[in-house]
C-alpha cells in the first residue's frame, strides 16, 4: 500500500513526508492505522547523529493506533483494537525475560538496530530501495507494520495521544522511578530534565509518595509543566543547584535523584546532589560513545549507588495497561504533558519547538 511517511535521509538532515510503499503484515506481524506520535528527542539523536543508525530510514518510536490488519498467527490482537506501541519487545524465552527483565531481552537487540523487522527484512520501501525502520516501529508514517509483540492492547476510553505518551516517556520516566529506583513514601527525590520523560519521572515520584520532589531545568517556562506534574520545588539549572537541594533537605543531598537529560555534565551534577547512601538513576540517553565521570573514591565512602534505567525497566505487557489505568483515574495526570498538537506535515515545526523548550510535549496528530 502506498502511504505518507516522514522519511530521515540522514543525519543533518531534515525530516521529509513523502510518499512510500508498505508491504501487508507478514506471520507474526500487525498493520497499524498511527494514530498519534510522540515528539521525542531520542528520534532527534538521529538527526544529531547522537544515535547511529541505517539510513534512509522512518523514524518514530513513541506512538499508538489501531489494528487495521493481523499478519498469519497473530492470536492476541484483531482488527479495531486500539494499541500503544512497544519498542522493546520481548520473546519470553530468553535469560532476561526468564529473570523478570523483558526490556533487557537479547532476542531482538539485533533486527532492532540493524533497522528491519524481526526477520531482517524491511516492510518500508522507496522506488523499489529499502527503508529502515527506527525501533522496529517506524511510527512517523499513517500505518507501520510491527511484530505483535510491539502492541499493548489500551482501553478504547484512553486518548490515543496519552497512548502514544505511555509507549516510551511515560514508560521510561515513571518506569525509572516506580521499577528502577523503587522511590518509597516520604523520599525526597530531585528530577533533572523537565521534558517528556522527566515530567514523567515528576507524576511518578508523586506516585510513589515521595516528600519532596524538585524539578531541574534550564528553561524557566517548564515550571508551570513540572509544578503541574507534581513537583514540589523547581530550581533553574543555571543556579547553585547543589546549594538549593542541600537548603531543601537539611544540608543532606537528595535521596535519589533521576537524570532524564542524557549529559555528562547533568549526571555528575545529579551525582553531586546526593545524600550519601543515595541512588543516581540515569534515564536519558546520552550520545554512543560519551562517557561520564564518577569519582570511585566518593561512591565507596559515601556509598551511593549509580543505575542506569533502559526503558523505565518496563515490563510492557504489566505496565502500559497499569499506567493507562492511573491516567484514566487520574494519578497520572498525562493531559497536563501534552502542550501542542502538529500534522505529520508539521513535523520540523514540531521538533524545533521540542529544542526550543517552548513545549512540555508536542503530539503528531495522525488519523482521524
Amino acid at each position: 500500500m502506498r502511504i505518507q511517511a516522514a522519511v530521515l535521509e540522514g543525519p543533518g538532515q531534515p525530516f521529509r513526508v513523502q510518499e512510500v510503499e508498505l508491504q501487508e503484515p507478514q506471520a507474526g506481524e500487525v498493520l497499524v492505522q498511527v494514530k498519534a506520535v510522540g515528539v521525542c528527542h531520542s528520534d532527534w539523536h538521529l538527526v544529531s547523529g547522537a544515535t547511529r543508525h541505517p539510513f534512509p530510514c522512518v523514524a518514530g518510536h513513541e506512538g499508538s493506533g489501531v489494528v487495521a490488519a493481523t499478519g498469519a498467527g497473530v492470536t492476541k490482537l484483531k482488527v479495531g483494537d486500539p494499541v500503544a506501541l512497544n519498542w522493546a519487545p520481548s520473546c519470553g524465552a530468553c535469560f532476561y525475560c526468564k529473570a523478570g527483565r523483558p526490556a533487557l531481552c537479547a532476542a531482538y537487540i539485533g533486527p532492532i538496530w540493524a533497522g528491519t523487522m524481526l526477520d531482517g527484512t524491511t516492510r518500508l520501501s522507496r522506488d523499489g530501495q529499502p527503508l529502515y525502520h527506527y525501533c522496529g516501529l517506524a511510527c512517523h508514517a499513517e500505518y507501520t507494520v510491527v511484530p505483535e509483540v510491539s502492541c499493548v492492547l489500551m482501553p478504547r476510553e484512553l486518548p490515543f495521544e496519552l497512548s502514544a505518551l505511555i509507549g516510551c516517556a511515560v514508560a521510561t520516566g515513571v518506569g525509572a522511578v516506580l521499577n528502577t529506583a523503587k522511590v518509597t513514601p516520604g523520599s525526597s527525590v530531585a528530577v533533572f530534565g523537565c521534558g517528556g520523560v522527566g515530567l514523567s519521572a515528576i507524576m511518578g515520584a508523586k506516585v510513589a509518595g515521595a516528600g519532596k520532589i524538585m524539578a531541574i531545568d534550564r528553561e524557566e517556562a517548564k515550571q508551570v509543566f513540572a509544578l503541574a506534574a507534581g513537583a514540589t520545588e523547581f530550581i533553574l539549572a543555571k543556579s547553585d543547584v547543589r546549594s538549593a537541594i542541600k537548603e531543601l533537605t537539611e544540608d543532606r543531598g537528595v535521596d535519589c535523584a533521576i537524570e532524564c537529560v542524557g549529559a555528562r555534565s547533568v549526571q555528575e551534577l545529579a551525582f553531586d546532589c546526593l545524600r550519601p547512601g543515595g541512588t543516581l538513576v540515569i534515564a536519558g540517553l546520552s550520545p554512543m560513545g560519551e562517557d561520564t565521570n564518577f569519582p570511585a573514591a566518593r561512591l565507596v565512602r559515601e556509598e551511593k549507588t549509580v543505575m542506569g534505567s533502559y526503558y523505565g525497566t518496563c515490563d510492557a505487557a504489566r505496565d502500559f495497561p497499569d499506567y493507562a489505568a492511573k491516567a484514566l483515574a487520574g494519578a497520572l495526570p498525562l493531559a497536563k504533558m501534552v502542550s501542542r498538537r502538529y500534522p505529520l506535515a508539521q513535523i520540523n515545526e514540531a521538533y524545533a519547538d521540542m529544542l526550543s523548550g517552548k513545549v512540555a510535549r508536542g503530539i503528531l496528530i495522525l488519523g482521524e
